[in-house]
């Protein structure tokens, strides 16, 4: 199974999808953490358990809606690639090393799509596991945010070096997204 999956991964088609689905929801669940982090301190939040658990029910939910939407989307778009190869050969494909392709490059996409946010919730997180012990709620919150911007800098890095881009910028231009959430959120009403 683990070379099959290693098989997928080498085309073009199923390691690019995948990285974009884990890069583009990792992306989302650090911003939504970030918000989560600020809102909660904010807001007047007293426990850093309280705001891993609000973080757990966002990851919970962008985890699930990661992995849901990616297996409908990609059940469609594979569906309609096969009836495309079918007219063109004249030939049904169920049950074929194609369909069988098809269908586990739908599975690796789904799982990256998921653990994508499920990361990017969850690592920001961590700080408040020691709140009261190890941190205040606020150093629990600016750790928070500073993981959450080195997590986004990590994926524009990431991104920067898979496009032959300057890799610093790439990671910077990521990382401003976080800063930004975090500077909106002390405006909000609250």
């Amino acid at each position: 199974m683990i070379e099959r999956i290693r098989d997928l991964l080498g085309t073009g088609d199923v390691a690019s999808i995948s990285r974009r689905y884990f890069i583009s929801n990792g992306f989302d669940g650090t911003l939504t953490s970030i918000g989560i982090v600020v809102g909660a301190y904010l807001s007047g939040v007293t426990d850093g358990f309280t705001v891993v658990q609000i973080g757990l029910g966002a990851a919970v939910g962008l985890g699930t809606s990661g992995v849901w939407s990616v297996w409908e989307i990609e059940r469609a778009e594979k569906q309609a690639e096969i009836m495309t190869i079918e007219r063109a050969m004249l030939t049904e494909l169920t049950d074929t090393r194609v369909q069988r392709d098809q269908i586990a490059a739908r599975k690796i996409n789904a799982v990256a799509s998921g653990i994508g946010p499920i990361i990017g919730i969850c690592c920001p997180l961590v700080p408040f596991l020691f709140h009261g012990t190890l941190v205040t709620l606020l150093e629990a919150t600016v750790l928070a945010v500073g993981i959450g911007v080195g997590l986004l800098f990590i994926f524009g890095a990431y991104l920067g070096s898979i496009s032959k881009q300057n890799w610093i910028v790439a990671g910077l231009r990521m990382g401003l997204a976080g800063v930004v959430v975090a500077i909106l959120n002390l405006f909000l009403p609250g």
